[in-house]
């Protein structure tokens, strides 16, 4: 069963998608990944999302990066939004990202930051599974000593 549905808004995008995922296959973490563009396919996007088994849901946009916004709302599951470098920076998508309207949270890392939204991803996800905390524990463990 799918637990974290990695969600990107077009081919371009893939490189990040494939980051997360790797992340996620490291810690034995059940994904799915998919390209849906919240702009050029609202209606197949909508039926995905609630349709999806997905504990969490990250979703990988750049520009004007509605994809996250548009997912949460679609589901009361986490969300969690990766704004890609495409143009100024990256910050036109993290704005877009991290100004969502009070009642449509969006969880937001940093430009760029798909092992990190995987990251998160896994915390949430570890709240209820003692085997992925601990392994997400001997990840930071490891790291910290690195």
């Amino acid at each position: 069963m799918v637990d974290v549905a990695v969600i990107i808004g077009s081919k371009s995008d893939q490189e990040l998608g494939d980051k997360a995922a790797k992340m996620l296959k490291d810690f034995d973490v059940d994904y799915d990944l998919k390209v849906i563009s919240a702009h050029r396919n609202p209606d197949k996007l909508a039926k995905y999302v609630k349709g999806s088994p997905a504990k969490v849901f990250i979703c990988i946009a750049g520009l004007a990066a509605a994809l996250p916004g548009v997912v949460a709302a679609q589901t009361i599951k986490p969300v969690i939004g990766v704004p890609k470098d495409v143009k100024l920076g990256g910050l036109d998508s993290l704005l877009s990202i991290v100004q969502m309207p009070t009642g449509v949270p969006v969880a937001s890392v940093a430009i760029d930051g798909a092992n990190n939204a995987a990251l998160l991803s896994i915390e949430i996800l570890a709240l209820n599974d003692d085997g992925l905390a601990k392994k997400f524990v001997a990840y930071r463990e490891k790291r910290a000593s690195a």
